[in-house]
């Protein structure tokens, strides 16, 4: 899985493009008869979206998505509350929109230039590539050419198109099955049990479900990178149009964009096949014996992301040591244990809970300055290389003119810390900035697989259970027959003359 790119420049020149089309019939403000208008005397943007990881899930805090995050923030920014409702699959959802039941969809659509008749779409918001994917441990086809096997995508989506145009131009024996009532994610679950041989879904979507399905594996690109937009019904006056131009333009210059999209796409790029098999593997084998631990003594943080910082740090081996002296599940140092009241690190309780004590002691020394939810991003960075580094990251990044309290530009110049042209422009020196990188991202994944994994088994759960309630309603209904309650007469032998 190459790493995810977001194109800013890209989005930039879609949005600047997208604008000048529209210039000439832009009005939003004035007209009450407009669609925005009608939308602002109801009180009520109602929007529809697909309940798909990172769009629009379920989470351990409530509803998330990145999706939901901006379409929330649309909805204030014109001045009424949002509705939003989700649908299975990508047909449903055109069929909401079309007929007016819906004003707009919101649930990481490609551009689809075949949609345009009768609608519009928003400015572009990040850029995905549709890729085919296969079973790990199946023959890798080369490309659409050499595919042995059925391939099914999903009715409606983007990737009909691009099939049709590969089919005309390059590939005239290209054959498909377009299945209307199943999500990209089903079918991608489908071909991870081998139900299905192959399928095509976008790069974000693939790279969600495979920290839950490993066994998936992408084989080719079959576009280049693709704008993700909003659509909404094309209407006389374009007055959501209007709006959701200088809704995008603002929140990209204020770099709230940029902070949801690092928040749900940030870590999603890189993939390691044996290593995420292994992380589940030990979700399954050993979490269960700590899981009361850290739900126990995770305060400040979900305890779902706790045991993804203990996972990197040990993979929950109590008996863990580093060559510097570091020990147990959170693996501490004897100087940090020390101060903690921790007496033998290779304790699985008191590691943890001291572990989680400490890094709650960091994230209270954060600046205010930062938000809330990305305190905890800081805190790994000092959990790991050091506060006093944390705050040389933030400098250089202020030096250089980004903003020391957005984890998404302090990021960037971890790396620096590496380099004696920058570090030694900082007060503390050089720093492990590129491991202290990795260490965030890896526990962001982690995380995201174990939640992944829980939500997957939650499900399994709930239609195993509707299936045997349905089971019980079936009997009551018609009752198990009685063994012997009917018996078959036998024929009476004749007599052989």
């Amino acid at each position: 899985m190459k790493p995810l790119k977001i194109n800013y420049l890209f989005i930039g020149v879609v949005t600047l493009l997208l604008a000048l089309a529209m210039w000439p019939t832009l009005q939003w403000r004035g007209d009450n008869n407009t669609q925005l208008q009608k939308i602002k005397q109801r009180g009520v943007l109602n929007v529809a979206t697909l309940n798909v990881t990172p769009y629009y899930y379920q989470s351990s805090t409530g509803i998330d998505g990145l999706d939901y995050e901006l379409a929330k923030l649309f909805a204030e920014y014109i001045g009424v509350k949002l509705n939003i409702e989700t649908e299975h699959n990508v047909s449903s959802l055109f069929t909401q929109l079309e007929s007016g039941e819906t004003d707009m969809l919101a649930a990481g659509l490609i551009f689809n230039p075949d949609r345009m008749k009768n609608l519009n779409v928003g400015p572009a918001y990040y850029s995905v590539s549709q890729q085919l994917v296969y079973r790990q441990n199946t023959p890798k086809p080369q490309s659409l050419a050499n595919i042995k096997g059925r391939l099914t995508v999903v009715a409606g989506a983007a990737s009909i198109s691009t099939l049709h145009q590969l089919k005309k131009s390059k590939y005239p024996n290209l054959s498909w099955d377009a299945t209307p009532s199943d999500s990209p994610v089903d079918l991608l679950k489908q071909v991870a049990d081998g139900k299905l041989d192959y399928t095509i879904a976008d790069s974000v979507t693939i790279a969600m479900i495979q920290r839950v399905y490993p066994n998936l594996a992408v084989a080719f690109d079959i576009t280049e990178e693709e704008p993700v937009m909003w659509y909404v019904r094309k209407t006389e006056d374009n007055s959501l149009d209007a709006a959701m131009l200088n809704f995008f333009n603002q929140i990209n210059e204020d770099g709230s964009l940029a902070k949801l999209e690092e928040k749900y796409l940030g870590h999603v790029g890189e993939f390691d096949y044996v290593d995420t098999q292994t992380f589940l593997n030990a979700i399954e084998n050993t979490l269960p014996n700590l899981n009361p631990l850290f739900e126990k003594y995770a305060k400040g943080i979900d305890w779902r992301l706790a045991a993804a910082i203990a996972y990197q740090e040990s993979h929950w081996n109590p008996t863990a040591t580093s060559a510097t002296g570091v020990r147990g599940i959170m693996m501490l140092t004897r100087s940090t244990a020390d101060s903690l009241g921790v007496t033998d690190r290779l304790d699985p309780e008191q590691s943890i809970r001291g572990g989680l004590i400490y890094l709650e002691q960091l994230m209270e020394k954060i600046p205010d300055s930062v938000s809330e939810e990305e305190k905890i991003w800081f805190a790994l960075i000092a959990y790991n290389m050091g506060y006093a580094h944390m705050l040389d990251a933030r400098s250089l990044t202020a030096q250089q003119g980004g903003n020391p309290d957005s984890w998404v530009d302090v990021k960037k110049r971890l790396t620096m810390l590496t380099q004696k042209q920058y570090y030694s422009k900082t007060r503390y020196g050089y720093a492990r900035g590129y491991q202290a990188y990795q260490f965030v991202e890896n526990i962001r994944r982690y995380q995201l697989s174990l939640e992944g994994y829980l939500q997957e088994k939650d499900r399994q759960l709930a239609k195993a259970q509707q299936t045997t309630e349905q089971e019980v309603e079936l009997g009551k209904s018609y009752p198990a027959i009685k063994p012997n309650q009917f018996q078959v007469k036998q024929p009476i032998p004749q007599e052989q003359n």
